[in-house]
């Protein structure tokens, strides 16, 4: 498999392209970034749809998937563990790559590290996708109590649970309005059981935080960037309202759409749909590769 060291972290990455070799063949590149306790791994079907137009570089971000492997003895501060940290990782990520201008698209908390990468970095991207992503108005109360639930939750992950029947169903029943293939929630399973445990707690405590319910909607309303923000309308994660909030701030550089039906993982639950929305905002024809 695949690495490069990254700030002192040995990173996953792979190519998707529809060549036979696994590396780029000199399309335009698409930088796919996967959300919280995930890793790319639920990006491949997205990639492999879009690969006769696009390479596609899939990544896992530092402490999940596998990218996991964090030396005990590896130093770290609170800082790191800041979306605008994985945003640096990200630029870093590239320059190792050789890569100058992409395309983005990123779900969720990585949608959020992607709003920084947009901002620190515009002349690097000709467009990006930003797939449940939104402002949150800070609540003390509901932001300690989801603290407290996260840290038990990540605390508590024993290895067994991959084991148990129709376990992956249940851990991903909140995420979803439609199913996904089994395959993609086990995988997600065992992605959020193996990360690793102090970068999973560190990122509960950026991506929902009093800073981050600051910080955002200036983070939104700067881009510059031609930016798709897709919203599932059951998402009941990051609801479509708070994406409609950050849409509101930039309406000359956010297009937004809200996908009926879905939830936290639109591209998976609506495949056809969410290609046909991006294939538009791309402008690029991408032939039918929506099944």
């Amino acid at each position: 498999m695949p690495y490069v060291q990254i700030r002192g972290i040995d990173h996953y990455y792979e190519w998707i392209t529809d060549s036979e070799k696994a590396e780029p063949t000199g399309k335009p590149v698409m930088v796919f970034v996967h959300g919280w306790g995930g890793s790319a791994r639920y990006w491949e079907s997205t990639a492999r749809a879009i690969a006769d137009v696009f390479d596609c570089l899939l990544y896992d971000l530092r402490g999940f998937g596998r990218s996991n492997q964090i030396p005990a003895n590896f130093p770290t501060r609170p800082e790191d563990y800041e979306l605008e940290s994985f945003a640096e990782d990200l630029a870093c990520l590239l320059d190792a790559l050789g890569l100058q201008r992409i395309y983005l698209n990123a779900h969720s908390a990585g949608a959020s590290i992607s709003t920084f990468f947009l901002n620190l970095y515009p002349q690097r991207v000709e467009k990006a996708i930003l797939t449940c992503s939104g402002i949150f108005e800070y609540d003390e109360k509901a932001f300690a109590a989801f603290h407290k639930f996260g840290g038990y939750v990540v605390k508590y992950r024993p290895r067994w649970l991959y084991q148990l029947p129709f376990m992956d169903r249940l851990f991903m029943q909140r995420f979803l309005h439609r199913s996904v293939p089994t395959e993609i929630s086990r995988a997600f399973l065992n992605d959020f059981l193996m990360a690793d445990y102090s970068t999973a707690l560190g990122t509960i405590y950026t991506s929902v935080s009093k800073k981050a319910s600051e910080v955002m909607p200036q983070e939104f309303s700067k881009l510059t960037v031609p930016t798709l923000l897709v919203a599932g309308e059951q998402d009941v994660i990051i609801p479509a309202q708070l994406g409609q909030q950050a849409a509101i701030l930039n309406r000359k550089n956010i297009q937004l759409v809200v996908m009926p039906e879905t939830a936290h993982f639109p591209m998976l639950e609506d495949a056809p749909t969410y290609l046909s929305h991006i294939r538009g905002f791309l402008e690029v024809s991408m032939g039918d590769k929506s099944n």
